[in-house]
């Protein structure tokens, strides 16, 4: 399976960007799509997250409010709107999905290659 990041960006705070996955290869299902994101001098950290029914989201409290995370089950994607983009909003944001490889298989887990955002004052 391999994840393809894109949209990421330079923006001015208060603006706006949308990130989106791509999901390939072999697999039953994507269970856990997510973004997480790392800034400089800092760990990586969930930012969102959407479990396969839509029903269950989570948003780090940083974003909440801000950040919206959807899916195209249909399409394997997934996406990050971001809105009111702030500075401490930069980092390299990485796409993560935990999927069924095939069926009886054990659950696996994959990330995306990373999305540079950039939000400057």
């Amino acid at each position: 399976v391999q994840l393809q990041a894109s949209g990421g960006g330079s923006v001015q705070a208060g603006g706006s960007l949308r990130l989106s996955c791509a999901a390939s290869g072999r697999f039953v299902r994507i269970n856990d799509m997510a973004w997480y994101r790392q800034g400089q001098g800092n760990e990586r950290e969930l930012v969102a997250k959407i479990a396969s029914d839509q029903t269950t989201n989570y948003y780090a409290n940083s974003v909440l409010g801000r950040f919206i995370i959807s899916r195209d089950n249909a399409n394997n994607r997934w996406y990050l709107q971001m809105n009111n983009l702030k500075p401490e909003d930069t980092g390299v944001y990485y796409c993560y999905a935990v999927f069924r490889p095939a069926l009886g298989r054990d659950l696996s887990n994959r990330w995306g290659q990373g999305t540079l955002v950039t939000v400057s004052s």
